[in-house]
C-alpha cells in the first residue's frame, strides 16, 4: 500500500477490497455473522412479542394502566417512527463516525428501551420505551448492513445478506411460541408474563453484544477516511486468522483501487449523488422497499384479526398459525439465496416478487369464493411469503450495493425510513381498516393492494434490476473518493 505526498487529501493505492472479497469462508466470517446478523431475529422476536401481549396487557391487572387501542395504534405508530427517526440519524452517523461505533451503540440503546419497557407502568413511559426501541432498531438496519456486505466475500454476499435478513421469522417464530407460555396464567401471574416476554430480547441483545464486541471497523470505510494504516493491520489479521482456520493458501488479491481520503460527505452531497447520478437505483429501491413493507407490516399486524373474523381462531391458538407462517418465511431467504449469487439478482429478485404477487392474487380470489379455511389459508401464505421473503430480504441487499461507499449507511437508511413510513404506517392502517369491517370483499381487496405493488415492484426491478452478482462493491458503485 502506498501513498503519495499530498498534506489535505492524500491519493491512496490499495488492494483492500480485492483481499476481502477473495478469501475462502471461515469460522470468522461464521463470528460476523453470529455477531452482526442475528439482530433481526431481535426485531422479529420483538414485533411479534408486542402484537401478542396486546390483549393481556389491556386486561385488569396487568400492572399498566393501557388500552388495546393504544397498544395498536399509539404505541406501534412511535415504534415505526421511533425506527424511521434511528434509522436516518444514526445512519448519517454511522457514515460519520464508523460502522463499528454504531453497531455497539444502537444496541446499547435497544437493550435499555426494551429492559425499561418491562417495567412499564403506566402508558406514556410505555409509548416513549417504545419510541426508543424503534431508534435503536432503525438505527441498527443501517449500521449492520453496511459492515456485513463489507466484509463478507463478494461471490456469497447475496445469499448471505438474505439469510441474515430473514432470520427476522426465526425471532418471530420465537416471540410467538414463547408469548403462548409467558402468558399462561397457570405458569405465570397477569402482571409478570409480559414483561418477561421483553426480558427475552435483552437476554439475547447481550448476548449478541459480547460476541459483537469483537467484530472489527470496516476496513472499506477506514480507508477513505485517512486511517489506511489500520485498516492495513485489520486486513492483516483477519487473513491469518482465515489462513491458520482454514489451512488453505490465500489466492493473491488482483483489484488495486486508488482513492483520495476525504472527510466527511455533506448531506447535499449524498442526495445529489443518490438522485441525480443514481436516479433510476433511487426509483429501483423505493419500490422494492414500499412493496414488501406494505406486504409485511399489514401481515404483521392483521393476519390475527383475519384467523379471528372470518375463521373463528382465538387469540390463544393465533399464535400457532402464525408461527407456522414464520417458517415460510425463514425457508424462503434459506433455500433460495444462493441463487441469488448463481442465477443473479435481476431475475431472482423480479421473479421473487412478481410470483408472490401472483400467488397472493390467487390466494385473494380463493378466499373470496369461501374455498378456504384457516389451515389452507396458512399453507397459502406460507407459500406465498416463502417467495416474498427472498425478496423482501434482497431490497436491503440492493440499496446496501448499488450506491457509493461513502453514502451506503444512509442509503440503506433512506430506504428503510421512507419504505416503512409509506409501506409501513399506511399499510396497517389501509389493511386492518378493510379487514375489520367483516365483509370478505374488503379483505380481498386488501390482498389485492399488497399484490399489486409487489408485482410493480418486481417489473421494476427488471427494468431497472443491476447486475451485481459476484462483483466487488466498487465496481457496482465506484466510491466517491475513487481516482480514475
Amino acid at each position: 500500500m502506498t501513498t503519495t505526498d499530498s498534506r489535505e487529501f492524500p491519493e491512496v493505492r490499495t488492494r483492500i477490497p480485492a483481499r476481502l472479497d477473495r478469501l475462502p469462508w471461515s469460522p470468522w466470517h461464521w463470528r460476523i455473522i453470529i455477531g452482526l446478523g442475528t439482530v433481526w431475529i431481535l426485531d422479529g422476536l420483538e414485533v411479534t412479542i408486542v402484537g401478542n401481549i396486546v390483549v393481556r396487557l389491556a386486561e385488569e391487572g396487568s400492572g399498566i394502566a393501557i388500552t388495546t387501542a393504544q397498544v395498536t395504534t399509539t404505541a406501534a405508530a412511535l415504534y415505526v417512527a421511533g425506527a424511521c427517526v434511528g434509522a436516518l440519524v444514526f445512519g448519517r452517523l454511522t457514515d460519520l463516525f464508523g460502522r463499528k461505533k454504531l453497531f455497539l451503540i444502537t444496541l446499547a440503546v435497544y437493550l435499555v428501551a426494551t429492559a425499561a419497557t418491562a417495567f412499564s407502568e403506566s402508558a406514556w413511559f410505555f409509548f416513549l420505551c417504545r419510541f426508543v426501541t424503534g431508534l435503536g432498531i432503525g438505527g441498527e438496519y443501517a449500521a449492520i448492513n453496511s459492515a456485513i456486505d463489507e466484509l463478507i466475500p463478494s461471490r456469497l454476499r447475496g445469499r448471505i445478506d438474505l439469510i441474515i435478513n430473514g432470520t427476522f421469522w426465526a425471532g418471530a417464530a420465537l416471540g410467538a411460541l414463547a408469548s403462548v407460555v409467558l402468558l399462561n396464567t397457570d405458569v405465570f401471574p397477569k402482571d409478570v408474563g409480559w414483561r418477561l416476554a421483553f426480558g427475552l430480547g435483552v437476554v439475547l441483545g447481550v448476548a449478541i453484544l459480547l460476541v459483537r464486541r469483537h467484530v472489527p471497523e470496516s476496513p472499506r470505510w477506514l480507508m477513505v477516511h485517512g486511517r489506511e494504516e489500520e485498516a492495513d493491520r485489520i486486513v492483516k489479521e483477519v487473513e491469518q486468522k482465515v489462513h491458520d482456520e482454514t489451512g488453505s493458501p490465500l489466492p493473491e488479491p488482483e483489484e488495486e483501487i486508488t482513492v483520495r481520503q476525504r472527510g466527511s460527505i455533506g448531506f447535499l452531497e449524498i442526495i445529489r449523488t443518490v438522485f441525480s447520478q443514481y436516479r433510476k437505483r433511487a426509483v429501483l429501491g423505493l419500490s422494492l422497499f414500499v412493496g414488501q413493507a406494505f406486504l409485511y407490516n399489514s401481515i404483521t399486524f392483521g393476519y390475527a384479526v383475519i384467523l379471528e373474523k372470518f375463521f373463528g381462531v382465538g387469540t390463544g391458538s393465533a399464535a400457532y398459525y402464525f408461527a407456522v407462517i414464520c417458517v415460510g418465511n425463514l425457508l424462503g431467504p434459506l433455500l433460495l439465496g444462493h441463487f441469488f449469487d448463481s442465477v443473479g439478482r435481476v431475475p431472482m429478485i423480479a421473479g421473487t416478487y412478481i410470483l408472490s404477487g401472483v400467488l397472493l392474487f390467487g390466494t385473494a380470489m380463493l378466499f373470496q369464493n369461501g374455498a378456504l379455511t384457516a389451515t389452507t389459508m396458512t399453507a397459502c401464505w406460507c407459500v406465498v411469503l416463502f417467495f416474498a421473503s427472498a425478496g423482501a430480504s434482497s431490497a436491503y441487499l440492493t440499496v446496501s450495493e448499488v450506491f457509493p461507499l461513502e453514502t451506503r449507511a444512509m442509503c440503506i437508511s433512506f430506504f428503510y425510513a421512507v419504505g416503512t413510513a409509506l409501506g409501513g404506517i399506511t399499510g396497517p392502517i389501509l389493511f386492518n381498516g378493510l379487514v375489520s369491517s367483516g365483509k370478505p370483499a374488503d379483505t380481498t381487496l386488501a390482498f389485492c393492494i399488497g399484490a399489486a405493488l409487489m408485482v410493480g415492484a418486481g417489473v421494476v426491478e427488471a427494468f431497472l434490476g443491476v447486475k451485481s452478482e459476484r462483483k466487488s462493491l466498487e465496481s457496482i458503485a465506484e466510491p466517491l473518493s475513487a481516482v480514475r
